[in-house]
């Protein structure tokens, strides 16, 4: 039986990591919007730094799925499915 990590694992790195950047952005949109109703005064400010640090952190987020470089650790996972897919090959050859 053969497993393959890349296709099942991206898939899900995918749709979960563009759900985390629309999380991110929806939380900036409310937290500008003043959705939560935080009118005193040490969350008057800070309110708008979170929101600003949401979306630059979701804008990063999104960089880094378009290019790609969230998938360091598949690669390990693709080595260690290709030499339990030869050793299982192995064991029916004998």
């Amino acid at each position: 039986m053969q497993f393959k990590a890349s296709t099942m694992f991206k898939a899900i790195r995918i749709l979960f990591g563009a759900f985390m950047i629309l999380v991110y952005f929806g939380m900036a949109y409310l937290l500008f919007v003043n959705f939560f109703k935080w009118n005193t005064e040490p969350w008057l400010s800070l309110r708008y730094v979170f929101a600003i640090v949401l979306v630059l952190y979701g804008i990063y987020r999104c960089y880094r799925q378009i290019k790609g470089s969230d998938y360091y650790r598949l690669r390990d996972m693709e080595e260690r499915f290709s030499k339990y897919n030869q050793t299982q090959e192995n064991h029916e050859n004998k």
